[in-house]
This record gives structure tokens, C-alpha cells and sequence, in this order.
């Protein structure tokens, strides 16, 4: 793990970013070993959740290449139907984007936003307060395993 630290912030958003596809890659260890060994945790979570939001805005574009017309061709969805669903995603949908660190459905929630065509905007701001949220607890949960296993 040592060998990785030495990347730094630019190490961490790298990861972040790789850990957001769909690639198995966890960027939870490497982040925490980081303010285990003593980088500044904001510098820390703004890196990580820059990178891992980049990562999850990669899933939400290549959503956006996606074809409309395909729903309706292959599952039968009407034109008029799928207007309505993504008028209902535009602004509040992407509002889910908030869950995408969740394991699993994080990496589709971002890529669906995209194919529905949710507000970019809107799908990114809420990607990030989520993320942000889930590594400002990692930060909460290393220090305080430092602090028990210190003592």
C-alpha cells in the first residue's frame, strides 16, 4: 500500500475515478490508508469524491449514447410514454444520483440517468453531495479506528 500512497492526491482522484466504472476497483482502502498516514482529509475527500464523480459522469455520458428509440423498439415503450419518463428524470430523477456510491447499482444509477436524459447538472451536483457524504464517513471511520486501536 505504500507503494500507492506515494501518488498522493493524484493517486487517490485516479483511483476514485477508475472505482466509479465498471471496473472492480475500490478506491475505500486506498483513501483510507491516506488519512491513516497523515494527508490532510479534506485535501483527501475533495480528490477522492472529485475523482469518483468524474468516474460516475463517464457511466452517465456513455448512458447518453444510448438510443431512446431502442426502448421503444425492443420493450415496446410509446413515444409519448417515454417523454413522461424522462420529463419525471429530468430534475427530480436525477436527484438518485445522490445513491451512486451504493455498491452494485451506484455504477448503473449514473449510466441510466444518461440514457433517460436527465439534467446533466443536476445528475453531477447530486453525485457529488453523495459521495462526498460517503467518503466524509470514511474519514469519521478511519480516525475513529486509529483512535481505539491507538489506545
Amino acid at each position: 500500500m505504500e507503494n500507492y500512497i506515494e501518488y498522493g492526491y493524484v493517486g487517490l482522484a485516479v483511483i476514485s475515478f477508475l472505482a466509479a466504472t465498471i471496473l472492480p476497483v475500490g478506491s475505500e482502502v486506498f483513501f483510507m490508508a491516506m488519512i491513516a498516514a497523515g494527508y490532510p482529509a479534506g485535501w483527501c475527500l475533495w480528490w477522492a469524491s472529485l475523482g469518483n464523480t468524474l468516474g460516475g459522469m463517464t457511466n452517465y455520458y456513455l448512458g447518453r449514447l444510448g438510443k431512446t428509440e431502442w426502448l421503444e423498439k425492443h420493450l415496446k415503450f410509446s413515444a409519448a410514454k417515454m417523454a413522461g419518463v424522462q420529463e419525471q428524470l429530468r430534475y427530480k430523477g436525477a436527484l438518485s444520483a445522490f445513491f451512486s456510491f451504493l455498491p452494485a447499482v451506484g455504477d448503473v444509477i449514473p449510466f441510466v440517468l444518461g440514457y433517460m436524459r436527465a439534467s446533466g447538472s443536476v445528475t453531477a451536483a447530486a453525485m457529488f453531495a453523495g459521495k462526498l457524504a460517503r467518503y466524509a464517513l470514511l474519514v469519521w471511520g478511519t480516525r475513529l479506528g486509529m483512535d481505539i486501536f491507538q489506545s
